[in-house]
């Protein structure tokens, strides 16, 4: 009989990590999957100690066309079930979109988009198979909102994301498997310093700057409950609610307090 695991990308640190130690807490057995391999160890060990749950990770990089293939072999060799797959690996580009280079525009794909599918796509007939699977979308707030001048990629892939999981919804409900697409607002992590955006962070308003175990805590909720779409926290339930009752071309008016620089011409 196979083991029952919980599979995280991007599990070393912000979101995903916050969302490992909410499953461990719960009792879940995880596989971590992040790129760098000291943080990696660092971070399974943290777990095994604090919530005495099997932990064990995978190296691996995303912009790597073969690294959802080599992490599904990974969990086959070892005869582990994914029960739980938590796709939710990511970052920003820095630069307006006509000064990203083309490469780094398809690495950015890949990751965010291209891996989600693939990952997807190679767990799902194991779930099919046991009748039973539940996948975690890491989406955004952004996937709600109009186009912007900043990230002008990030907002279409989290719409794409959004999409993708109704689509999986249709088809797999009925066979025991269910996709939730979690909507995070502006999230307190180590996320927009790593991808060079951290200026856009820090104009901000406070009270829309949310606690990462908090937003994680939501995001296993409603996954375990089988919600089609989690908007964590209140104040972005009420922002999404507003972004879609009101016209688009109002929202460029109360933004510029709210999410400084999105309209900004580059």
């Amino acid at each position: 009989m196979k083991k029952e695991y919980a599979l995280i990308t991007g599990a070393s640190s912000g979101i995903g990590l916050e969302i490992s130690k909410v499953l461990a807490q719960k009792g879940f057995s995880l596989v971590l999957v992040a790129r760098g391999e000291d943080k990696l160890k660092e971070v399974s060990q943290d777990l095994i100690q604090n919530y005495k749950t099997p932990v064990t990770y995978f190296v691996s990089d995303l912009e790597d066309p073969a690294a959802p293939k080599a992490i599904f072999e990974f969990c086959k060799n070892k005869g582990y079930f994914i029960s739980l797959l938590v796709n939710n690996a990511g970052y920003a580009l820095p630069d307006a979109f006509h000064k990203t280079p083309m490469e780094a525009e398809e690495k950015f794909l890949r990751v965010l988009g291209i891996s989600v599918v693939a990952l997807t796509k190679l767990f799902l007939p194991d779930m099919i198979a046991a009748k039973q699977g539940k996948i975690m979308m890491i989406s955004s707030v952004a996937a709600f909102a109009p186009p912007s001048t900043i990230q002008t990629l990030y907002g279409p892939i989290k719409t794409f994301i959004n999409r993708f999981s109704e689509g999986l919804n249709l088809s797999y409900n009925a066979l025991g498997i269910k996709s939730t697409a979690v909507c995070p607002g502006y999230t307190v992590t180590n996320f927009h310093t790593a991808s060079g955006v951290q200026q856009e962070m820090d104009r901000v308003p406070s009270f829309m700057k949310k606690e990462a175990h908090r937003v994680a805590e939501e995001a296993v909720e409603a996954t375990l409950k089988g919600k089609k779409v989690s908007v964590p926290t209140k104040t972005f339930k009420i922002i999404v609610f507003l972004l879609k009752v009101l016209p688009h071309s109002l929202f460029p008016l109360f933004s510029k307090r709210l999410a400084p620089g999105r309209y900004e011409k580059k």
